[in-house]
């Protein structure tokens, strides 16, 4: 568990506001906010309660727990190191066994006595998932669109290492962007199409095109390659090093259980090597079938008909005089949930009523063919998600900007953030402490911050060692009030990178700043 500080604060919400920039102006997404709690039944139906496990072995002789995949030599499988008996402590050197799976979640319980089961989420999607039914009205029943959410993540990780790169409490930011599966193309791929991905076969990395990519079946379909070059986009704009970037296609054996395609954006660390920082996935129509299923709540999309047809249609039929004497009171709201179902989709049926998971047989109900004229086929939407690890974004912000280099033989450390994501914007300095030029460095301060520019005054020290401390925390421009500025009404501004200096008009000094914060 981590704290971030004032500038540490600072540097997160202004990464997640440009992410917002990405994904609510650019590719007109909206945002929702859903609760951290999820319930049991939610996560049932998604399947992170069977799924959402890492393989871990438990030493004791020196009573730790570790995940197997972080213990065994590189080159072996797990299936292998677990079968030849070739998982060893790393802290004692004890030959392990009895590996288990491990369900990383925390769970947690609402209300008091009993109360009912539930989870801190692994994930924001899921809350987006199960509100889909009111997203599509919202959005007047056209796909494509998308809904984003960034917030607090849980997993109850085995073995937390890596800093800020692995922890129990994360931060998030992740888009579901819900498409017609006969038709995942982009509205905006035409813009971006001949730009170039960074991508990583597991031996070599290779630049191409968007559309060469798609047309090639590298990526299987525009809205996945578009959705991996927004991210490159976002990166790079935040101020990852470019030549430190890759995106990595996951083996079939990688793949999570809601998976059908995945690519990592992957950054790397001088510390840890290559790490992945976002996970850009086809979860087809798994999520949705899954909460149709469980809930019997219709998150169906509508493929509209030129004129009304008459069809042949399966319906799901409950038998009531089975289900009545059964489940007595709840027989009315499971025979709702039957006849919602889609039975082209009915497979194993567990409904949830009243908090209380319910398994139907086949013997509970039929199914059985009708006409019906109908307006529309209905079809269940298929999901690309981008997920974002923001700590894990930070992190690398910080380790590739960062530059230690020397001044007039003194260690000098200059951390370059891009104005766009950098804590505080301007310095702003009276060159000494004279009355008359606080009184004008503190006006100037002022008139920033007034619109909106993050600045911090500071009058003590040598003006080199106010700038030191600027550089050091990724302040890109620091103001300068002298003597002169009291009659010329001009004012120093230092460039951070190039240390150049120029004169600017303070009656002009908002409108520059603000120039130069989007460059």
């Amino acid at each position: 568990f981590y704290d971030y500080g004032p500038l540490g604060s600072q540097l997160k919400n202004n990464v997640e506001n440009l992410w917002r920039t990405f994904y609510l102006l650019k590719d007109n997404c909206v945002e929702i906010s859903t609760p951290t709690i999820t319930l049991y039944e939610v996560l049932k139906a998604s399947g992170h309660v069977e799924e959402f496990t890492d393989l871990t072995v438990d030493c004791s002789r020196c009573s730790r727990s570790y995940k197997v995949e972080d213990i065994i030599e590189k080159g072996i499988s797990i299936e292998d190191a677990v079968k030849e008996n070739k998982v060893i402590c790393p802290t004692c050197k004890a030959h392990l066994q009895d590996a288990h799976a491990v369900n990383l979640m925390f769970s947690t319980t609402i209300g008091i006595g009993e109360g009912r089961k539930a989870f801190l989420r692994p994930e924001t999607a899921q809350g987006i998932f199960t509100n889909f039914h009111l997203l599509y009205q919202h959005r007047r029943k056209k796909l494509p669109f998308g809904v984003v959410q960034i917030g607090k993540g849980y997993r109850n990780e085995i073995s937390p290492r890596q800093g800020t790169l692995r922890q129990r409490e994360f931060s998030m930011a992740e888009a579901e962007i819900f498409f017609d599966p006969k038709d995942k193309t982009h509205p905006y791929f035409d813009r971006i199409k001949d730009n170039e991905l960074i991508l990583f076969d597991n031996e070599k990395e290779w630049t191409v095109s968007v559309a060469e990519a798609v047309k090639q079946k590298i990526i299987n379909n525009q809205a996945l390659a578009y959705y991996m070059y927004l991210t490159q986009e976002f990166l790079f704009t935040a101020g990852v090093d470019p030549t430190k970037f890759r995106f990595r296609k996951h083996a079939a054996d990688e793949l999570a259980h809601y998976a059908t395609e995945c690519w990592d954006a992957e950054l790397y660390s001088e510390r840890f090597g290559w790490v992945e920082c976002v996970g850009i996935a086809d979860r087809s129509a798994y999520d949705l079938n899954a909460h149709i299923i469980s809930s019997g709540v219709d998150m169906y999309a509508l493929r509209a008909f030129e004129e009304p047809r008459e069809i042949l249609v399966k319906k799901v039929v409950p038998k009531m005089n089975i289900l009545g004497p059964r489940f007595a009171g709840k027989a009315g709201k499971i025979k709702q949930l039957l006849e919602q179902m889609d039975a082209t989709e009915v497979k194993n049926i567990t409904v949830t009523v009243d908090g209380e998971s319910i398994d139907i047989s086949k013997e509970y109900y039929d199914i059985v063919e009708v006409k019906e004229k109908q307006t529309g086929k209905k079809f269940v939407p298929h999901v690309i998600e981008p997920s974002y690890g923001i700590d894990r974004v930070l992190y690398f912000l910080l380790e590739h900007n960062y530059v230690k280099g020397k001044k007039k033989e003194e260690e000098y450390t200059i951390l370059k953030l891009t104005p766009l994501v950098a804590p505080i914007k301007v310095g702003v300095f009276p060159l000494i402490s004279d009355d008359q030029l606080i009184a004008l460095a503190k006006e100037i301060d002022g008139s920033l911050r007034n619109e909106g520019i993050a600045t911090y005054y500071d009058e003590s020290g040598t003006i080199g060692r106010r700038y030191a401390r600027m550089d050091e925390i990724g302040t890109p421009f620091c103001i300068t009030v002298d003597h002169d500025s009291l009659t010329d009404h001009m004012v120093t501004v230092r460039d951070r990178d190039t240390t150049k200096q120029e004169r600017q008009n303070i009656q002009d000094i908002v409108g520059y700043m603000k120039k130069k914060m989007t460059c």
